[in-house]
């Protein structure tokens, strides 16, 4: 298949590039930056030098499917004549996770420009939504935060064992602010980050209503309570989120386990594990590792779960709803192991 990427210079779409350049099944056949336009990709990140491609303005020439990971808020302006000339997509970006067009814009700040779309894009979390992602022409990739939050409670509220009352405490690295949100002193970026961390968005991040969307989908009173405080701490990759929910009955924790193992036991890049995760243990993979416990003191459920935050939190999630598009083996082009150390 053609893929066309726009914004291929930024985080989320320099890592696309890299893994489509090793899929068997997809060529890169144009890519887009604003700032780099004129150039060619190996000119803007050497490491890429065996994509030897011109980054233009716009894509030019026929495609079978559009990847954008342009900053939420432009990206959907970028990929709609797309839309309507029936091609697929797949945003990278937020603009079409909310369902709620007045959410959306209080989260961005931003007039959305095709309300009339939200509804008939698919959340692209195939641990939730495999179905629907195999029959649209719209994905809306999930955010980094969510990705992990959710794969982390899911099976816990399908199973009704918690109580309404959610608090998700999430750690990221600084690339999950895109280059765009980073400083353009690189020696100020580091002296800002190293040896600190930042608690943010308190009084309300963009990744809260999507959260609480797709965990109100899943409860049986379609309502979501979520208290949700992400940090930024001083590494380059990676997303652990540890949700603390009230159990509504007594359990073990070998009783939560097991509902855990059951809902992901067929999932290829979900996996429960017996010792909590680090985020070491998914760089550079689409893995995300989650770790059910519970507090038997407050009888409370404690779920940590990691994630590489470019990877299974953005280009490797995209792949890996390509390949449900298409009709492809979900897991080509991202069986790559986690890096370690």
């Amino acid at each position: 298949m053609k893929v066309g990427i726009i914004n291929v210079t930024g985080y989320a779409g320099s890592e696309l590039t890299r893994l489509l350049s090793r899929h068997p099944e997809a060529e890169i056949v144009s890519v887009t930056g604003r700032s780099a336009a004129g150039k060619r990709i190996p000119e803007v990140m050497p490491y890429l030098w065996d994509v030897d491609l011109p980054i233009t303005e716009g894509i030019d020439v026929s495609v079978d499917v559009v990847f954008s990971a342009l900053p939420s808020g432009a990206s959907a302006i970028a990929l709609l004549p797309f839309i309507k000339n029936e091609i697929k997509v797949i945003d990278i970006a937020a603009d079409f996770r909310i369902r709620n067009a007045s959410l959306f814009e209080k989260a961005y700040s931003v007039k959305h420009p095709a309300p009339e779309l939200l509804e008939k894009a698919v959340y692209g979390m195939p641990e939730i939504h495999r179905t629907e992602i195999k029959s649209t022409k719209l994905v809306a990739n999930p955010g980094c935060y969510p990705e992990a939050s959710i794969l982390a409670l899911a099976p816990a509220i399908i199973s009704d064992i918690i109580s309404n009352d959610i608090i998700i405490d999430a750690k990221s690295g600084i690339s999950g602010a895109g280059r765009g949100g980073l400083s353009s002193n690189l020696m100020d970026l580091y002296a800002e980050a190293n040896e600190n961390v930042i608690a943010y968005g308190l009084d309300g991040h963009g990744h809260k209503p999507e959260i609480t969307q797709e965990l109100a989908q899943l409860s049986t009173n379609n309502i979501a309570r979520v208290t949700f405080v992400p940090h930024r701490i001083p590494m380059t990759r990676g997303i652990l989120s540890t949700c603390y929910a009230p159990l509504k009955n007594p359990m073990t924790k070998s009783e939560v386990v097991d509902i855990y193992q059951d809902y992901y036991r067929a999932e290829p890049f979900v996996h429960v594990t017996k010792v909590p995760p680090q985020t070491k243990h998914t760089l550079g993979s689409n893995n995300c590792l989650v770790y059910p416990t519970i507090d038997e003191e407050t009888e409370r459920l404690v779920v940590v779960s990691c994630l590489d935050n470019l990877v299974k939190g953005a280009a490797g999630q995209a792949v890996q709803n390509m390949n449900l598009m298409f009709g492809l083996e979900e897991t080509t082009g991202l069986e790559n192991p986690s890096l370690y150390p």
